[in-house]
């Protein structure tokens, strides 16, 4: 296992009934910023709940924060923390709305032109406000980190942040607020929180027992709880159980002490700047593709992932492995999620161009080993057609 430091400063807050915990959790004297997304949260009720929490306090909203937040949106939300003075933000809504309140909660105090923050990922924040969460989308785990990725809409630049002052000071997980979110929503969650857990998993092996069994138990579930999350949107105990996998997938833990791959997520993040893809559903392009052209790098762990996870034990190495990423692709497809760029009428001009985006973003030596240059790009975005 390699040396590792672990720090995770945010609360949860767990439970039904937890937004009105919000009465005590925001301080007293904040003068708030409430940022959101689209109507929903204004339909299902959680922003009257998160009001009345609220009560006295000085509270102003933001909304139409979009999935993939998009930086000349959030510098709206910018402008308006520092002309109306509000010391304390508070994101309600899924990952998208919670990255956009992170790179919110450092621009608004960062001395220069704010896209640099995105530019140089974080390094540069020097200061951020303080904020909270209300997650109602259990995807992206970004209710118990620091990081978060903003998109420049008018360059097609996606880039990610992260800094050690863009953790949540606390997160309300209600499992009741994701009841009403649509199938399409709920899928891509599991894929996100399902290729979250791989990128930290299938790597190589450096004997991190703990980690690895928390992480195929992380697989596990996911796998185990999709189609009773998909078809009873109302099931308390199945919702409770992918929110909290999914924070679990990305904070911090199951990476901890452990090489860690990424690949997956910087060339879909291409495929979302260019295409507006969602984001889990180019990471179900990709994942598939990359195993299959790294086979010899994750030998072991595919191996090992296709029996602790898929039950995969007979045949020889190559079949086994050919199983597990057979059965890795399936899941995603049962979901409805498509892991071939044909169905979104993408072809080689779609390769070509996710080429030349990561090229510019000096993305030429990713993955575990940093092998991944260009040429093997190609290969794993022509093998996803």
């Amino acid at each position: 296992m390699k040396n590792f430091e672990f720090h995770n400063p945010t609360k949860i807050v767990f439970g039904a009934g937890t937004v009105e915990k919000l009465s005590t959790l925001v301080p007293q004297d904040a003068r708030v910023l409430i940022l959101y997304g689209g109507a929903s949260a204004e339909k299902t009720g959680t922003l009257a709940e998160v009001r009345a929490a609220l009560g006295q306090r000085s509270v102003q909203e933001f909304g139409g924060i979009e999935p993939n937040p998009s930086y000349e949106t959030l510098m709206r939300a910018v402008e308006q923390v520092r002309s109306e003075k509000r010391d304390f933000l508070l994101a309600v809504g899924g990952g998208s709305v919670i990255d956009g309140t992170k790179f919110v909660a450092a621009a608004a105090l960062y001395d220069g032109e704010p896209w640099e923050i995105a530019e140089r990922g974080g390094a540069n924040i020097g200061q951020a406000l303080p904020f909270g969460a209300v997650l109602t989308l259990p995807a992206t785990g970004s209710e118990m980190n620091s990081g978060g990725v903003v998109t420049k809409k008018a360059t097609h630049d996606k880039l990610s942040v992260r800094s050690p002052l863009l953790y949540p000071q606390f997160s309300v997980l209600d499992p009741g607020k994701t009841f009403t979110l649509p199938a399409k929503q709920v899928a891509n969650g599991l894929v996100d929180a399902f290729v979250h857990t791989t990128e930290q998993y299938l790597t190589y092996s450096v004997q991190a027992r703990v980690q690895d069994r928390f992480a195929e138990g992380l697989l596990q579930t996911l796998v185990e709880i999709a189609p009773q999350a998909i078809a009873s949107p109302d099931d308390y105990e199945t919702r409770a159980n992918l929110m909290w996998t999914a924070t679990l997938a990305l904070n911090g833990l199951i990476g901890a002490g452990v090489p860690q791959d990424w690949a997956t997520h910087m060339i879909g993040h291409e495929l979302t700047a260019l295409y507006d893809i969602d984001h889990a559903r180019t990471l179900a392009l990709v994942l598939p593709a990359l195993l299959d052209v790294q086979r010899e790098q994750k030998r072991g762990k595919l191996l090992q992932y296709g029996e602790r996870v898929w039950n995969i034990t007979e045949g020889s190495d190559e079949e086994r492995i050919d199983a597990a990423i057979a059965r890795t692709r399936a899941f995603f497809e049962g979901l409805g999620i498509p892991t071939r760029l044909a169905a979104y009428d993408l072809g080689q001009e779609a390769v070509e161009a996710v080429l030349k985006q990561l090229e510019a973003h000096g993305m030429t030596a990713l993955g575990e080993h940093r092998d991944i240059d260009l040429a093997r790009s190609r290969r794993i975005l022509e093998a996803a057609l």
